[in-house]
């Protein structure tokens, strides 16, 4: 299916299979028949280079990329690092475990949404 807003060819929806929220977003793009390349977030994990090429699409502040409500971010006390580093070393991070990436993500040709709120996605996607 071709999205009505974007000349899309397929999505990329990158997602984490035990989390909740990845499988009602997954639902929820399978109940409005969008065609996505589902991604496993922990086994296939994404690089630096592509979540810098997603954040740079975004238009999103950096840290709204990290999974701040995760145990791998609380466990290294990421909250008070994070303003302390670059913008490389945040990425670098975020690519060397999957756990620590918000989730779920679904990139288009020309837009990236992380997270799952319902109405941005039927803004964007239908």
């Amino acid at each position: 299916m071709v999205s009505k807003k974007y000349e899309i060819t397929k999505l990329l929806f990158v997602q984490y299979p035990k989390c909740s929220t990845c499988r009602k977003a997954k639902n929820w793009l399978n109940d409005h028949d969008i065609e996505y390349e589902s991604k496993h977030i922990v086994e296939d994990n994404p690089t630096a280079i592509e979540l810098r090429k997603w954040w740079e699409i975004s238009d999103l502040p950096l840290k709204r990329f990290f999974n701040t409500s995760g145990m791998k971010y609380r466990e290294l006390k990421l909250k008070n690092k994070i303003p302390e580093l670059s913008e490389e070393e945040q990425l670098n991070l975020l690519a060397s475990d999957g756990m620590l990436v918000k989730r779920p993500i679904v990139v288009g040709d020309d837009f990236v949404l992380v997270g799952f709120k319902v109405k941005e996605w039927e803004e964007k996607l239908l």
